[in-house]
């Protein structure tokens, strides 16, 4: 990654103002920023479901570039406030076009307010549906659901609300933003299917889930939307990309609402994660909030240093997988990630020992979770000795620590071996599955991607090296 480079360092907020960490649900006044006076009225944001033409469309093009300075203008124009030493930085990332994302060029104390966006800026699924869903919208609803496609009626009416917007041109109130937005993306919607191929099965899995999704989406049931022209309803590829900025950028509330808050939004500092606060996996700087009224606050959750970047967590950092199939960035800091052990029947008992996902760990310093070793013992017990199994399970949801202890001391050499077999195979096929990626990285122009998938294949190798070394001494 070559040095960040300052874009803008100008600070729309005379001070931070100081609020007491609150990490639970959290009433930021908007008075505690110092307001811009010459900020346009926001009535015209209520926008409605018109045709209003192909007037100015977007570059949609990977390679196109983003409009970031005339983005900044307009968000201080709309009444986006910032604190002293907020700063959007743009670096070159190892795969992919420049990224951009936020940092501080200022101490800023434990509680320092860093962005307030209001409420009228605020993409939401729930305005989105209120605005745009009507007797009308049934044929399409229909479609959505005959492709069990039912369960995402919130992107999909945010994927609807954004194409609304495009379609207004330079129009749209939120069309500064929209062109300032990432064409390129390294997620697992973004991947080609021979780049899916060459992924490990759990991976593989998502991957196929994720782009098996925005197909569901962006096809049948957009063409039946009757306020889009058909210069937009049958784009297949505006409309794919519709999809990654509702899928990367917004977020859940806690009534269940998806909300996408621009300048909230910009990227992610070692990768193309598109969102302004980079994804941390320990303690991250940044806790956000909304208020009553449903704006937005961004404030620092300890002491943070000039020069940092600002960052939240976007998921669990145990699921590494998620994160690069959602987001498209490996996260090689992760404390852990799941072992890929994935049974072939996953039963009530097998839930019960703690099989899941975010539970079935190996960790960076080698170690594999209680929850490897009581799965590995349950499968060998199924097979070898029922009355033990049952000793186990009974030993377990008892608390029984002693009798759990003692059958992992008698099995251990068949768990062992299980989890020695588990490694050595799936460090072959991942040997396997690189090398695939790796005959045709040549053709990097039909596959951009296949560098991040290989650098995600060697974290993964690494992880399972690091469990053999600390198990079996090589």
């Amino acid at each position: 990654m070559t040095a960040p480079t300052r874009i803008r360092t100008q600070s729309f907020i005379a001070h931070p103002t100081l609020f007491p960490l609150l990490l639970a649900c959290t009433t930021l006044q908007a008075a505690s920023f110092t307001f811009n006076t010459h900020r346009p009225t926001l009535t015209h944001l209520q926008s409605t479901a018109s045709n209003y033409g192909y007037e100015t469309p977007i570059n949609i093009e990977e390679d196109a570039p983003r409009d970031i300075a005339t983005m900044e203008q307009w968000a201080y124009n709309y009444g986006i406030q910032r604190c002293d030493g907020f700063e959007l930085v743009s670096s070159q990332v190892e795969y992919g076009q420049p990224d951009v994302y936020a940092a501080t060029s200022m101490d800023l104390p434990a509680g320092s307010a860093v962005l307030y966006v209001p409420e009228e800026l605020i993409l939401s699924s729930d305005k989105a549906i209120a605005e745009l869903r009507s007797n009308a919208m049934q044929p399409a609803e229909k479609i959505l659901k005959s492709i069990n496609a039912d369960s995402e009626l919130r992107q999909y009416y945010l994927m609807i609300k954004i194409l609304v917007e495009l379609q207004k041109g330079e129009q749209s109130p939120w069309f500064p933003w929209l062109n300032s937005l990432p064409r390129y993306f390294t997620n697992a919607a973004s991947m080609t299917p021979f780049c899916c191929l060459c992924l490990p099965s759990l991976m593989r899995k998502l991957a196929v889930r994720e782009r098996g999704n925005m197909s569901r989406l962006s096809v049948s049931s957009i063409k039946l939307i009757p306020f889009l022209s058909d210069d937009f309803k049958y784009d297949v590829e505006l409309c794919n990309w519709v999809y990654q900025v509702v899928y990367t950028r917004s977020v859940e509330t806690e009534d269940g609402d998806l909300r996408i808050v621009p300048m909230g939004d910009i990227d992610g500092i070692y990768c193309d994660v598109p969102k302004m606060f980079n994804h941390g996996s320990d303690y991250t700087e940044i806790v956000t909030s909304f208020d009553e009224s449903g704006n937005y606050y961004a404030f620092t959750s300890y002491d943070v240093p000039a020069g940092s970047p600002l960052r939240i967590s976007y998921g669990d950092p145990t699921n590494p997988s998620f994160l690069f199939a959602r987001y498209g960035f490996i996260e090689d800091s992760t404390p852990a990630t799941f072992c890929k052990l994935i049974p072939a029947h996953i039963n009530s008992d097998m839930e019960q020992l703690g099989y899941s996902e975010n539970r079935m760990l190996f960790y960076i310093n080698g170690e594999a979770s209680q929850e490897v070793w009581d799965i590995l013992l349950y499968q060998h017990l199924s097979g070898n000795a029922i009355s033990d199994r049952r000793l186990l399970m009974k030993a377990h949801n008892e608390g029984d620590y002693d009798t759990k202890q003692m059958l992992h001391e008698k099995y251990y050499g068949a768990t062992s071996q299980l989890l020695l077999n588990h490694i050595e195979e799936f460090l072959a096929q991942l040997d396997k599955l690189s090398q695939k990626a790796f005959d045709r990285a040549r053709d990097i122009n039909d596959h951009p991607r296949l560098p991040l998938i290989l650098k995600h294949n060697e974290f993964v190798r690494q992880s399972f090296l690091a469990v053999r070394q600390m198990y079996f001494g090589y």
